[in-house]
């Protein structure tokens, strides 16, 4: 029986050895607090004949979809954000899509690994947040909603946009969150949309569609205003919309975690 560990043990761990725990199935929960001010990284894995569609999906829609690293078709190692990290094995929970449907949320997708599968690794929403958090931006969090900000569509991808809300404490924490995101890719660049909500479709912030902050949903403070950036659950939407015929993903909050710090993939 593996070692059990509380979610403290692992915030100022060495990512490797976060990644060894989690592959030996010891940790199983989300990585949110894992590795502090490390990149996190969502997970895409395609068969290799629909891995330049979505490569170009993500080109024309970095916001949600920026890539990282690639893997070569059939390897599952990494080669440029983490030593040795196995995407097979590496995230908490993954999500497996046949035909557009979620059909397993398995702890490793050793079963699943085939000769023609590429890997994809996209920015992630707690880099962002790590950044705010780093920078003493005010902020809180809401929760994920669907917007109508459509994606720029790329073969048989293409779909609704996701988007993550954050509110700000003031004008200076909205100006300052845009310049420190802007940066960052592994942050989903600059947001795309600040103020009215229902400007994009989202009628109730107090509702949110996709996942909820319950500890923060409350009402808005004076001064305080909505700001949305991409989400990188955003192809998972692609694939159900399109029904790819294979996929897998990350289960949401269950990233993988990168050797480097979220500065360290600054783009200026």
């Amino acid at each position: 029986m593996g070692k059990s560990y509380r979610e403290s043990d692992l915030e100022s761990m060495n990512p490797s050895e976060a990644r060894g725990i989690i592959r030996r199935g010891e940790w199983k929960a989300d990585t949110i607090k894992i590795c502090i001010g490390y990149a996190k990284f969502n997970l895409v894995v395609l068969p290799q004949e629909l891995a330049y569609e979505f490569l170009l999906f993500s080109e024309r829609n970095p916001a949600s979809a920026f890539v990282s690293e690639a893997t070569d078709p059939g390897d599952p190692y990494l080669k440029l954000l983490a030593q040795n990290g196995d995407l097979r094995t590496d995230l908490p929970k993954y999500r497996v899509f046949k035909d557009g449907r979620l059909v397993d949320e398995p702890t490793d997708i050793k079963k699943y690994w085939r000769n023609d599968l590429v890997g994809f690794l996209i920015g992630a929403a707690p880099n962002l947040l790590s950044c705010l958090i780093d920078a003493n931006v005010q902020h809180r969090m809401f929760g994920g909603y669907t917007s109508t900000i459509p994606t720029i569509p790329a073969g048989r991808f293409g779909c609704s946009h996701l988007v993550v809300g954050i509110m700000f404490k003031s004008t200076k924490d909205v100006v300052r969150s845009i310049q420190i995101s802007s940066r960052l890719p592994v942050a989903h660049f600059a947001p795309l949309h600040i103020g009215d909500a229902t400007g994009i479709g989202i009628m109730d912030i107090y509702k949110p569609d996709i996942f909820a902050n319950t500890s923060s949903i409350s009402p808005l403070e004076p001064g305080e205003t909505p700001v949305f950036w991409g989400n990188g659950i955003t192809p998972q939407r692609a694939a159900m919309e399109a029904k790819i015929p294979f996929m897998i993903t990350h289960k949401p909050a269950h990233h993988f975690i990168s050797d480097q710090r979220v500065e360290e993939l600054a783009t200026f």
